[in-house]
């Protein structure tokens, strides 16, 4: 797998000029055309990608691949099963970039089913709307069902469950996203060949257990859940792979992933190659769906854990591509950005110090399902700060002075501690919120804010902002995703570098 020694950063001095020119760039993805308007279209002497891989990093924009560069050059950052990993990302190897606005047909700072279905249809429509029109009476075609009509095989794969937001905008199309069940049962009638990742969030409702395994079943999906099962499905056969999932039906965390024999996205890429391969060619679209998760928690080390575990996908896509250069399309982008994510942080001025992300060896999700073990307990303050030592470092003045906890510090936290104690605490206030989030448990956000701080890390939501996403390409077509345009403006692109539509 090549890497680019080369990091270099990406339009931190275009938003100003992007956001003057959205409402020109916009129009012509709101239009209800069936032809798409396209911004610079592929040349001429471009070839019709005969090989797609769509790859969309749910709440990645410039800060976070910048933070994971920064994590990346860092030898000591722990990356995978502690091993050291230097250099760029696999996505800076590409030789295309651009730039796109976000917004959703009814809001301006989006969510992930508007999001998702501008990508995947290169429509607007409004928040929670799963592939449908703004006002819910027509379908709206997404790309990965136009391949599946050319002949080409299809897959879809994330992190998240497969029901989602965004792997759902691919195959189903729902009036809400929270008809999660209803999404999960369109699997089958997609006839799509490759289902790989996170389980069915649906299946977890009123419904029961295996209803929706039943239908896959049916329909003559083989289904399995561990790499050794994965790699005995034959190609030709239709498959529906996940592996150990939380209570969300999602992939871990990757911190926490790492040293298990969960299957990576990684691999679910590399095995999506090996069945969909074919003379026809294939599309596939694969999620790096708990980046958005982390950064909706202000947690940027699982965020960077997660956007490695996403561009090690996108280096077996890269392997593929070198194999076949002149008939392989790979686009990545984001949907959105997540948590107002900033490289600075007021206290530490122009002062980073990404190395002491290292001590953080478990994701917010992990710890708050410690803490939360402690109520109605007998746990101190003085021993909850030596759990936080033990997983964040956070006071181990040993390990490295900086982090050493102030007495501003030690007071946040006690009252964090106080309040993830109380049975009757209710975040009731603004002070609350800004603190801890809409539902997050106050000790755990605040170890992590604290330790994101110390680095040099800030941030400015528990929610989506609006700001653009870069876009990179490479090969067939690639040459089109240059400059700045809207989202949906990425999904005409592929459509006519594809020869989809």
């Amino acid at each position: 797998m090549q890497r680019n020694k080369n990091k270099r950063g990406f339009f931190n001095s275009l938003v100003m000029g992007i956001m003057m020119s959205m409402l020109i760039v916009s129009i012509s993805g709101c239009d209800d055309d069936d032809g798409p308007d396209v911004v610079n279209a592929p040349s001429a002497t471009d070839k019709t990608a005969k090989y797609i891989f769509f790859f969309i990093g749910d709440g990645m924009a410039s800060p976070q691949v910048n933070l994971t560069e920064a994590a990346l050059a860092d030898p000591n950052f722990r990356l995978v099963n502690g091993a050291i990993t230097l250099g760029a990302m696999n996505l800076q190897h590409f030789p295309v970039a651009g730039m796109a606005t976000t917004h959703a047909e009814d809001r301006y700072i989006t969510g992930s089913a508007a999001a998702a279905t501008a990508l995947a249809t290169g429509k607007k429509t409004t928040i929670g709307t799963i592939s449908k029109n703004a006002g819910h009476t027509q379908d709206l075609k997404t790309m990965a069902e136009m391949a599946k009509e050319k002949g080409m095989k299809v897959g879809i794969i994330s992190s998240v469950s497969i029901d989602h937001a965004t792997p759902a905008c691919f195959y189903a199309h729902e009036n809400t996203r929270n008809n999660y069940y209803n999404i999960a049962s369109q699997m089958d009638d997609s006839g799509f060949d490759y289902f790989g990742g996170g389980y069915a969030k649906g299946d977890f409702g009123s419904k029961g257990p295996g209803d929706v395994d039943a239908q896959m079943e049916n329909a003559g999906y083989e289904i399995v859940d561990n790499l050794g099962a994965l790699q005995s499905v034959q190609p030709g056969q239709k498959c529906w792979a996940y592996t150990d999932y939380d209570r969300d039906g999602a992939l871990y965390y990757e911190i926490d992933r790492m040293g298990t024999n969960h299957i990576s996205l990684a691999q679910f890429t590399e095995q999506g190659v090996r069945l969909l391969d074919n003379p026809n060619g294939f599309f596939m679209m694969i999620e790096g769906g708990k980046v958005d998760w982390a950064c909706h928690a202000n947690d940027a080390v699982s965020a960077t854990h997660d956007m490695v575990a996403f561009d090690n996908a996108i280096g077996t896509a890269l392997d593929f591509y070198n194999q076949h250069p002149n008939e392989t399309l790979i686009v990545v982008t984001g949907d959105h950005e997540c948590g107002g994510l900033a490289l600075g942080y007021a206290n530490t001025e122009y002062e980073t110090a990404f190395n002491l992300l290292k001590h953080q060896n478990i994701s917010y999700q992990e710890f708050s399902d410690i803490v939360v073990s402690w109520k109605g307990g007998s746990k101190t303050f003085a021993q909850a700060l030596e759990s936080v030592k033990e997983h964040f470092g956070l006071g181990d003045e040993v390990v490295d002075p900086l982090l050493a906890l102030s007495d501003y510090e030690k007071n946040q936290l006690e009252q964090a501690f106080n309040d993830s104690m109380d049975p009757n605490f209710v975040r009731n206030s603004e002070e609350e919120y800004l603190k801890y989030g809409p539902y997050y448990d106050p000790f755990t956000v605040t170890v992590t804010h604290i330790l994101n701080q110390k680095a040099g890390i800030s941030w400015t939501s528990y929610s989506h902002t609006g700001v653009p996403v870069p876009v990179y390409a490479i090969g067939t077509g690639a040459n089109s995703f240059t400059g700045s345009y809207d989202n949906t403006d990425v999904a005409k692109k592929i459509i006519v570098s594809g020869s989809l539509n």
